[in-house]
């Protein structure tokens, strides 16, 4: 009976276009704040979810800018490496160690060709390959080596093509000894190196660091000049803190393996824009709540306090007033989050066609920010309707 009663005096004072503002401007901040959250959890997927883990864009090979200016004199500092290794954004740097002798190559019937070239080494740590091919001591008959895949697609796309010549496999190229000749200041040396594998992250042509050393020692030609170049491990390429030190320090790397930095940026702009308005919009739903159920009771002050004359409790008064405000955020809650999970079905089905993985189901951070909300809404409406029934 007192329920009953309740529910015609409240209907008789509630003020349905301010109700209904505020559940409005409830659904759009809600879907806003929860989108934003949902829209990071999507990033953070594609750059460091187990499907996206690219092994190539994690190593950067990194040099300082050439120019007019500094041409002949780019070589990276101790102090350069050093800094570099201080860096949060970077995990590991490893110094790329040019030979300091000439080396010329040439091959067989198999593979015709002679060509000056060079050789750099990196620590184990940073190549892309795998296997006990890759060792070498003074004992070792062959030099184990390892080229850029893209070296062998020049060669068989467009070389081999426009000479005529018979396009080669991996396991083709690696079963065929290859002469080095290294110019030594006592004379030629001659050596056998056969290639151990291919790398997509260094665009070099790499032999054992053990054999740098000691090549460096026993052949070189020409003194100590530093390092030109380092390779360094980060677990986010895209970040916009490592494209920024790297320009403040006139360095520079293959751009095409960062260039999600700028997407990144854009991301993070429609996140803060996106979250920022939605938060705005909440406050203002919460604003119209707290003044809708104030207005509602105000309107309903001297009714109210007749019940409670005549016997009904203050705590059965404000469990009332929960039972008729509060459900309706919980269904708008529910219909924000199928609306994100139909999205979020949608495109993942979208970026799937592009090679690119998230997950079909929203994400756990977004549910628990939606429990977040409920639970401050729930705070609000407590507070609200145990102020104006004490007032009374």
């Amino acid at each position: 009976m007192l329920n009953t009663l309740l529910k015609k005096i409240i209907k008789t004072g509630a003020g349905r276009f301010r109700y209904v503002l505020a559940m409005v401007g409830l659904t759009v901040a809600l879907l806003l704040i929860l989108a934003a959250i949902q829209l990071q959890a999507n990033y953070w997927q594609l750059l460091k979810g187990g499907g996206a883990q690219d092994s190539i864009a994690n190593f950067l090979v990194i040099n300082k800018v050439v120019t007019n200016q500094n041409a002949g004199n780019t070589n990276l500092t101790n102090q350069d490496i050093e800094d570099l290794k201080k860096q949060p954004f970077i995990q590991a740097v490893g110094v790329v160690t040019p030979s300091r002798f000439k080396v010329a190559a040439s091959g067989g019937s198999a593979m015709p060709f002679y060509t000056d070239m060079f050789f750099e080494s990196v620590p184990d740590q940073f190549l892309d390959i795998t296997g006990g091919d890759w060792k070498w001591d003074d004992q070792t008959q062959f030099i184990p080596i390892v080229i850029p895949n893209q070296f062998l697609d020049m060669y068989n796309f467009g070389f081999a093509k426009s000479q005529n010549l018979p396009q080669l496999s991996h396991e083709l190229v690696k079963s065929i000894p290859i002469r080095i000749d290294i110019q030594t200041p006592t004379g030629q040396k001659s050596f056998y190196a056969k290639v151990a594998g291919f790398s997509d992250r260094i665009s070099s042509i790499l032999v054992p660091q053990a054999f740098m050393e000691w090549a460096n020692k026993n052949f070189a030609t020409e003194p100590p000049k530093g390092a030109s170049r380092v390779i360094i491990r980060t677990d986010d390429p895209s970040n916009p803190k490592l494209i920024e030190y790297l320009d403040s320090h006139h360095m520079t790397t293959d751009m095409e393996k960062t260039r999600f930095s700028k997407y990144r940026q854009i991301v993070g702009f429609v996140v803060q824009v996106s979250g920022f308005t939605g938060l705005a919009m909440f406050l203002f739903a919460l604003l119209i709540f707290s003044l809708f159920i104030e207005l509602t009771i105000a309107s309903c002050r001297e009714e109210i306090r007749l019940l409670v004359t005549l016997g009904a409790s203050p705590g059965q008064l404000r469990k009332f007033l929960m039972k008729t405000f509060y459900p309706a955020n919980i269904v708008i809650a529910i219909i924000v989050l199928v609306i994100l999970s139909i999205l979020q079905w949608l495109l993942s089905g979208l970026l799937a066609h592009e090679s690119m993985t998230i997950s079909p189901v929203i994400s756990l951070y977004t549910m628990v920010g939606a429990v977040i909300v409920l639970l401050i809404l729930w705070w609000v409406h407590v507070r609200t309707i145990k102020r104006q029934i004490a007032g009374t």
